[in-house]
């Protein structure tokens, strides 16, 4: 189980290297391609469909508890049964999607007829419809899924996911390169999905004797699994209304072309969002134990404190490196016509950048079963988001919403979520501020520097921008390294290439 765990963990950054890699490899490659429309009404049909991935309604997570804590104790029996019973619920909630879809295809005309062509409206119709199929059959078997996490085989789980995104991506090449579209796009994703979907009904059937019995429901237990699911139901609505809200009204107010270039600045704030997600995942171990044990609010302050500090010295570099090079990264990167992605990214990142350094606070409050008030937050922000989206985008099209969404940011995930942490969860936030402050002063004066020279070289290819950005990190890096990093900072580098050499 242990080799499990470390070629698991080894193979999760691979995934997140090679996502990361498409991303920015593929992606140009694909707008060119398809065009700032075709893109656009992909990303729209994208957007509404992840409305209904929330019904979910956090199961997804509630079987890998429920599997495991079953597995602790011993009872096969009950895991089958729980197994039979998810099924059935994921079946009628797949039932659901797939009415749902159907209103939402009868109905697009009303929703973008005013922002789009007959033409591009019929196309973003049978976009919607494959994507709405593709939902309804992945529910009811996403729980092989799970069930292979809560066994905790994640070399199967991930090498299925590495094999999945080479011939993906392959296969989305050559389709383009031959003149394909969307419509294809969508076949393609769907039939390695379904397929990915087998493969995990295989090994659960086949290798671990996975049974699905089925019976009376026991009401107890759901009533027990729905408290639990709940909050994580509510987190969900809260992403899916941050990060897809802002397409499926820009789709209605300015039409596709607008939702082309939100869209692109949507998959740089995700790329962005996993430099700190892989980080903080090394803490969670040790932060659980430490609240479980109900250690004292000074060392769980210090460890979000030193948590933090480590998170952003990635953070810093990312976002100061973004500030100076990311408009020429954007028009080489993405082709002429995306420039307001990089306006976009930037109210995206620049609040962002606060809770992905603070993301050791949601494990705290995991562990301390406190997550009520933050779920309810960032439910109302995000509503408050919703609503001011519309009219910005009627005014000011993207940059409009992503004003919207940045402003939401502010609001919950930095103001009333560091109250609460200093207020209620006794963690020393003033503190973490001043350490924060310290550790800029070097990126802010380089990035007042880097501004300065640019203005004097202009970058006009993928080569001067290269060699920008390796002049950049010549001079960031050792002056960062030296005076921001304290020396846990400094040792977590230092040691491993002490290691190395001694060999």
């Amino acid at each position: 189980m242990k080799s499990q765990l470390k070629i698991g963990a080894l193979l999760s950054y691979v995934v997140l290297a090679l996502q990361n890699l498409v991303g920015l490899v593929y992606t140009p490659f694909m707008l060119r391609m398809l065009g700032k429309s075709e893109y656009g009404l992909y990303s729209i049909a994208a957007s509404i469909v992840a409305y209904l991935t929330i019904l979910d309604l956090g199961f997804g997570n509630a079987i890998v508890r429920y599997t495991a804590k079953y597995r602790a104790e011993g009872k096969v029996e009950e895991q089958h049964k729980m197994f039979g019973m998810f099924f059935v619920l994921y079946c009628i909630i797949s039932l659901v999607v797939l009415i749902a879809g159907c209103v939402l295809c009868l109905n697009a005309g009303n929703i973008f007829d005013a922002a789009m062509t007959s033409v591009e409206l019929s196309r973003t119709k049978v976009i919607l419809a494959l994507m709405v199929g593709n939902l309804a059959i992945t529910f009811p078997l996403s729980i092989f899924g799970s069930i292979i996490t809560a066994y905790e085989q994640f070399v199967f789980q991930k090498v299925v996911a590495i094999v999945r995104i080479v011939l993906n991506t392959a296969t989305m090449i050559v389709l383009l390169t031959m003149g394909y579209k969307a419509i294809a796009m969508v076949v393609v994703t769907t039939i390695f999905n379904v397929v990915t979907l087998l493969a995990n009904y295989w090994y659960c059937k086949r290798r671990l004797n996975v049974k699905l019995k089925f019976g009376q429901f026991e009401l107890p237990f759901l009533k027990e699994v729905a408290l639990y699911s709940f909050w994580i139901f509510l987190n969900v609505i809260m992403d899916r209304i941050y990060w897809s809200t802002g397409q499926f009204v820009l789709g209605a107010f300015a039409g596709p072309a607008a939702v082309a270039v939100f869209a692109v600045a949507i998959q740089l704030q995700y790329m962005y969002m996993s430099f700190s997600t892989a980080i903080s995942g090394v803490f969670l171990p040790k932060v659980t134990a430490m609240t479980v044990n109900d250690s004292s609010g000074r060392a769980i302050s210090d460890l979000f404190i030193k948590t933090g500090r480590v998170q952003y010295c990635v953070m810093a570099l990312v976002l100061s490196g973004f500030i100076l090079f990311g408009r020429q990264f954007i028009n080489l990167w993405a082709g002429n016509g995306y420039e307001d992605a990089y306006v976009i990214a930037l109210l995206f990142f620049v609040p962002l950048t606060v809770p992905l350094i603070q993301n050791l606070g949601i494990t705290i409050l995991q562990a301390r079963n406190q997550m009520k008030f933050r779920s309810l937050l960032y439910l109302v922000i995000s509503l408050v988001s919703l609503a001011t989206q519309i009219p910005l985008a009627k005014r000011y099209g993207g940059i409009g919403c992503a004003c919207a969404v940045a402003g939401a940011l502010v609001l919950g995930q930095i103001i009333v979520m560091n109250l609460y942490y200093q207020v209620r969860q006794k963690i020393n936030i003033v503190r973490f501020w001043v350490e924060i402050v310290k550790m800029s002063v070097v990126p802010a004066v380089l990035m007042v520097a880097g501004y300065k020279v640019l203005q004097l070289y202009e970058i006009k290819g993928w080569a001067s921008l290269c060699v920008g950005i390796l002049a950049y990190l010549v001079v960031y890096l050792p002056l960062f390294f030296y005076i921001s990093m304290n020396r846990y900072e400094r040792n977590m580098i230092l040691d491993p290439l002490r290691k190395i050499l001694k060999r």
